[in-house]
């Protein structure tokens, strides 16, 4: 049985479910890219901001991804 927090979040899910995913492809990494950055622009610094976590949790995402998909530069 799902908590009521959860049931509430299932209601709203296929609006969040396009700007809150783990990217599989470089489309969808520069999708979240964008949304990082449009996120960077509105919250800042304000970690009081309400968006704050989510900008938060989509830098997270974006960070898991380029950790596996995206080469580190050396200094040669």
């Amino acid at each position: 049985m799902l908590a009521p927090a959860v049931k509430n979040v299932e209601k709203v899910w296929p609006a969040v479910a396009e700007v809150v995913f783990v990217p599989h492809t470089d489309q969808d990494y520069q999708q979240l890219v964008q949304v990082l950055d449009g996120l960077v622009d509105e919250v800042g610094e304000d970690e009081t901001h309400p968006l704050a976590s989510l900008m938060e949790v989509i830098g997270t995402l974006i960070e898991r991804y380029e950790d596996e998909h995206v080469p580190e530069l050396t200094d040669e």
